[in-house]
C-alpha cells in the first residue's frame, strides 16, 4: 500500500509549486499524481514551436455554446503534462495589478494584499534583471528579456508612444499602466515551464515519486478527513494514502470537476449523476471568470512579420536551426511578444484593458492558417463582470466537464471591449506601425455600436485564463478559507487559478505559482506548530 505525507493532484503552475516546495528539504513524502505525461521533449520546450504543441499536451477543451458569442462554441486549451499550462502558454510573466490583491483582502481574504503575496511573487523568481524591491533572482523560475523580438512588435510599442500612451519596462514593478514588451519563463532561449523549475530538479529524490499519465478519479474521506486519492493508470485502478493529507491543483475546470467526482459540491448536480455527497457545497464549480478577448487582425506587404508564404517558411527553417544550435533567433519567440495595460473607463480603479500584440496573422487561436503576412492585436477585459459555471458532464473522471464562461452576460463586459478595441486600432494607424500599410482584415465602422458588437461576437474568446470556480474567502460560502484549507473536511487545500476570490488584472500563470507557493508554506507552518 503506497502511503506518503502529502499527494498533490496536478502537476501544473501551481501543483508544481506546491510539490516542489513540500519535498525540496527531504524530510516529507510527496507524490505528486499528473493525468498527462512529462512534457520532456523539445516541441515543449522550444518556444517557437507554442501553438503546435499536440493533443497529448492538451486537454483541447470545448464551452458550451455561448450565447453571448452569437451561440458559438469557444475553445478553451488546458496544459496536460507535468507544467500544465505553462508547458503550452505563451510564456508572459505578469502578476497581475496591485489592486487585485489588495481588492482581494477588501473582500475578505485576510493576508492576500500586494504587500502579503509580494514576497512570494519574488520567492518564486529568477529575474535575469536581478534583484530589486519588485523582484527576485534566487527563486526556481526563470524570468528572462526576450532574446530576438519581432521588430513589428518594438513598432508596436513606438507606436503607442506616439499617442502618448507611455512606454513602461517592467509591468511588474512601481506601475502597471503602459506599453512595452513582456518578460516571459524561458531560460537559455527555452521554455521554463513550472515543472522545469520547481520539479525536474527532484526526480529521482527518494522521497519525491512522480507519477504521470495517471487519472485522478476522486479523493478519498475517512472519517471527515481527505485520507487518500483514487487513481487509473495503465488500466490499473489503486488508492494512494495520505498521511499529513491532499492538495488539490488541477486548475480550474478539473478542481472543481475533481471536487464534485468526490462529493464536494451542488448537492442536487451531484445526486443527479449518482454521486454520494459528502458536503452540499454550491460554489465548487461557480464563480467561473475568464478574460474575454478580441483579436483585431491586419495583413501587410512586409516579410518582417510570421506568415505563411515560401519565404516565411524558409525563414522558420533557418530560425529552427538557429535555435537547435544557439538557442537564439526566431523560435525564441512567445509570439505575444509586446502588449500593454491601460484604464479606457473613467471610474476604473486600475488598467481595465490588457493588449497582445503578435507578430502573425492569427485566426481561431491560430488552428487556421492564414496565407501571407500580417500581425494580430489582442484587446481583453481584465475585470469581466460576467459569471459563468463548470458542471459535470458525467462521473466519469474522463470525460471533459461541462464549462460555460456566459461570456458577455453583463453588458459592462462588451462596453470595455468596445473602447478597447477602438484603441487598438488607433494604436495601429499611428506611426511605426502604419508604415508597414497594413490592410484591415475586417473593415467596419469602428464607431457604430451595433456594427462593432456583431464583429466581436462572431469572432471574441477566451485568452486562457479561467479563474474563480473554487474561491478562497473568510464567508461561510466560500470553498476553501484563507489559508487555502477545504471548509467541509480536513487535510484537504486547493492550490491553483480555481481559488482567485476575482480575476487578476493580467496572465494568470505567475499567480498560479504564488498561490502554489503559498500553500506549501501555509502547510509547513502548521507542521511547524
Amino acid at each position: 500500500m503506497a502511503t506518503f505525507d502529502f499527494i498533490v493532484i496536478g502537476g501544473g503552475s501551481g501543483g508544481s509549486a506546491a510539490a516542489g516546495r513540500l519535498a525540496e528539504d527531504g524530510k516529507l513524502s510527496v507524490c505528486l499524481i499528473e493525468a498527462g505525461g512529462r512534457n520532456d521533449n523539445f516541441r515543449v520546450k522550444t518556444p517557437g514551436f507554442m501553438p503546435f504543441i499536440g493533443d497529448k499536451s492538451n486537454y483541447r477543451y470545448e464551452t458550451v455554446p455561448q450565447k453571448g458569442l452569437n451561440g458559438r462554441t469557444g475553445y478553451q486549451p488546458r496544459g496536460r503534462g507535468l507544467g500544465g499550462s505553462s508547458a503550452i502558454n505563451a510564456m508572459v510573466y505578469i502578476r497581475g495589478n496591485a489592486w487585485d490583491y489588495d481588492n482581494w483582502a477588501a473582500l475578505g481574504c485576510d493576508g492576500w494584499a500586494y504587500d502579503d503575496v509580494l514576497p512570494f511573487f519574488k520567492k518564486a523568481e529568477d529575474n535575469e534583471r536581478g534583484p530589486n524591491a519588485y523582484h527576485g533572482s534566487n527563486g526556481p523560475l526563470r524570468v528572462s528579456n526576450q532574446r530576438s523580438p519581432n521588430p513589428g512588435s518594438t513598432a508596436f510599442v513606438e507606436s503607442a508612444a506616439t499617442l502618448q500612451l507611455p512606454r513602461n519596462p517592467d509591468f511588474n514593478g512601481e506601475s502597471q499602466a503602459g506599453f512595452g514588451l513582456y518578460q516571459v519563463t524561458q531560460k537559455n532561449g527555452e521554455r521554463w515551464s513550472a515543472a522545469r523549475a520547481y520539479v525536474e530538479p527532484l526526480r529521482g529524490k527518494k522521497n519525491f515519486d512522480i507519477r504521470t499519465d495517471a487519472l485522478v478519479e476522486k479523493i478519498v474521506f475517512e472519517d471527515g478527513r481527505a485520507s487518500g486519492v483514487a487513481i487509473r493508470r495503465g488500466g490499473k485502478r489503486e488508492v494512494i494514502h495520505a498521511r499529513g493529507g491532499v492538495i488539490l491543483s488541477a486548475g480550474a475546470f478539473n478542481s472543481p470537476q475533481i471536487m464534485m467526482l468526490s462529493g464536494i459540491g451542488p448537492a442536487g448536480h451531484l445526486k443527479e449523476h449518482g454521486i454520494e455527497v459528502v458536503a452540499d457545497r454550491p460554489s465548487v464549480g461557480a464563480d467561473l471568470q475568464d478574460h474575454i478577448d478580441y483579436v483585431s487582425s491586419w495583413e501587410t506587404q512586409s516579410k518582417d512579420f510570421f506568415g505563411s508564404s515560401l519565404a516565411g517558411t524558409l525563414k522558420m527553417a533557418a530560425a529552427l536551426v538557429e535555435h537547435r544550435r544557439k538557442r537564439t533567433g526566431a523560435m525564441t519567440t512567445c509570439f505575444a511578444e509586446a502588449g500593454g495595460f491601460w484604464k479606457v473607463m473613467d471610474d476604473a480603479p486600475a488598467p481595465d484593458v490588457q493588449w497582445h500584440f503578435v507578430p502573425a496573422m492569427l485566426e481561431d487561436h491560430g488552428r487556421e492558417q492564414v496565407k501571407g503576412h500580417g500581425f494580430s492585436l489582442h484587446a481583453c477585459v481584465l475585470r469581466p463582470e460576467s459569471r459563468g459555471t463548470v458542471t459535470l458532464n458525467s462521473a466519469d473522471a474522463a470525460d471533459a466537464p461541462r464549462i460555460d464562461p456566459n461570456f458577455f452576460d453583463d453588458d459592462r463586459d462588451m462596453a470595455v471591449m468596445r473602447a478597447g478595441v477602438r484603441l487598438s486600432h488607433r494604436i495601429v494607424d499611428a506611426p511605426p506601425l502604419a508604415n508597414y500599410q497594413p490592410r484591415d482584415r475586417y473593415p467596419i465602422d469602428l464607431y457604430d455600436d451595433d456594427a462593432l458588437d456583431e464583429l466581436i461576437r462572431s469572432r471574441a474568446d477566451t485568452v486562457y485564463h479561467p479563474v474563480g470556480t473554487c474561491r478562497m474567502g473568510s464567508d461561510e460560502a466560500s470553498v476553501v478559507d484563507t489559508e487555502l484549507a477545504s471548509r467541509d473536511v480536513d487535510g484537504l487545500w486547493i492550490a491553483d487559478a480555481s481559488v482567485m476570490p476575482r480575476l487578476v488584472s493580467g496572465n494568470t500563470n505567475a499567480p498560479s505559482i504564488m498561490i502554489g507557493e503559498r500553500c506549501a508554506a501555509f502547510i509547513k507552518d502548521i507542521l511547524a506548530g
